[in-house]
């Protein structure tokens, strides 16, 4: 038995054929560059300087230190850089203690209208702040506001407290979900961010917890993109750039002077999110300027296609043996593909399959899966390798007929 590859022709071949899917027939214009942005902030009038990024289309400059961007919907990672090296998170701690949050809510284990008493502790924590006071009861919904609105470090710490007890509790509580996750360049001290020796997360973790935010706890999502919140007579416009500029729903900002400048942002246009992590900007200005020009780049530059509908027959597989001599084959889902813009003129499409296949088969079985080669396909898209699946059962042929078959393929050797 061997291993056969069909190329099902390239992009550009198959969006020719009268009976290809919907996305072989669409077409789009130039992926747009990303150019260099604004760089420094205000009273700031030395330049940043800017490094490559690494990209399936070849480097990309930011003035980050540290950088990734992915599509939700593919898990592609279109842009890294020095993305699994630790660094100082700032406020986008605060994610994890949202996390944890929406965790225990979804759980039932805490509710909305809930309240924690504010400590000392948490009243005197400086930098930003919701400005919560001491011994005053605080509802949990007020204070998951005061995070993503305000990046109060008050909140955070109340919410530790309130749900561990201490808030070394609660980092021990942070240190375990993010072990869970899979977040293995994360170590977490404190529920805010505040600087701290052996507290630090990898812009690739930081992406992870963004994403499982973003889709395990739909229900209370909306709270990271709310504009501005009122709380003590004081009201406080949301900090994430993207957010008060309309170009993005929700997460996370931070800024510490170990640390830098850090984003976490993400929007959906047309159906697709990307999720933008950037750390380690030197100034306030370059945050809100890189994060809205990678996030352009990143819908410019890449679509997400779907190849093959769930159930569409992509090839016929020969039978060994078998009652049928061939079988359909179909992807099993239809998952999107993360594609670079112009993706019809570099990339081929091909299915792998062991042929002939021998009976039986039972429909639904796995016989092989897509192959995609070319140009500027991001990594890290289980899609890519999608299996293929008997679309029926090919029952195997009785004694007489194999001897039969067996002896004609002596003969023919077909």
């Amino acid at each position: 038995m061997n291993t056969r590859r069909v190329l099902l022709l390239s992009g550009t071949a198959f969006a020719s054929v009268a009976s290809a899917p919907a996305w072989a027939k669409r077409r789009h214009a130039p992926p747009a560059t990303a150019s260099a942005g604004e760089e420094g902030g205000p009273n700031s009038s030395t330049p940043a300087i800017s490094s490559p990024a690494q990209t399936p289309i070849g480097p990309v400059d930011t003035v980050a230190s540290h950088a990734i961007i992915i599509d939700f919907n593919t898990g592609a990672v279109l842009l890294t850089k020095d993305a699994d090296t630790p660094s100082p998170p700032s406020s986008l701690t605060k994610l994890m203690t949202i996390y944890i949050t929406f965790k225990q809510l979804k759980e039932g284990k805490l509710r909305l209208g809930q309240t924690f008493t504010v400590s000392e502790h948490a009243w005197h924590m400086g930098g930003s702040r919701m400005f919560v006071q001491v011994g005053t009861n605080v509802p949990i919904e007020d204070l998951i506001r005061g995070i993503f609105v305000d990046s109060g470090n008050d909140a955070a710490v109340t919410l530790a407290e309130g749900i561990a007890g201490s808030e070394d509790n609660f980092a021990n509580m942070m240190n375990a979900e993010a072990k869970k996750l899979g977040m293995t360049n994360s170590h977490f001290v404190n529920a805010s961010g505040w600087p701290a020796d052996g507290h630090y997360m990898s812009v690739r973790d930081i992406a992870t917890l963004s994403e499982h935010i973003i889709r395990d706890f739909p229900e209370y999502y909306h709270y990271a993109g709310e504009q501005s919140f009122t709380y003590n007579k004081i009201t406080q416009q949301n900090r994430n750039p993207l957010v008060t500029a309309g170009l993005g729903d929700g997460l996370k900002t931070g800024h510490t002077e170990e640390g830098g400048y850090s984003e976490a942002g993400t929007t959906e246009r047309d159906g697709r999110r990307v999720i933008v992590v950037l750390n380690g900007l030197p100034t306030w200005n370059s945050r809100v300027t890189e994060s809205k020009r990678l996030m352009d780049w990143a819908f410019n530059s890449f679509e997400d296609v779907q190849l093959f509908a769930a159930g569409q027959q992509v090839t016929q597989a020969p039978v060994w043996l078998g009652q049928a001599p061939s079988v359909g084959l179909a992807v099993a889902k239809g998952d999107l593909v993360t594609m670079p813009m112009g993706w019809r003129n570099s990339v081929k499409i091909a299915v792998d399959y062991p042929s002939p296949v021998p009976a039986p088969v039972a429909a639904g079985q796995v016989i092989g899966q897509i192959s995609l080669s070319g140009t500027g396909i991001p990594p890290g898209q289980a899609a890519t390798g999608a299996k293929l699946v008997a679309m029926n059962a090919v029952p195997r042929l009785g004694l007489p007929g194999r001897a039969l078959a067996r002896l004609r393929h002596f003969i023919t050797g077909a």
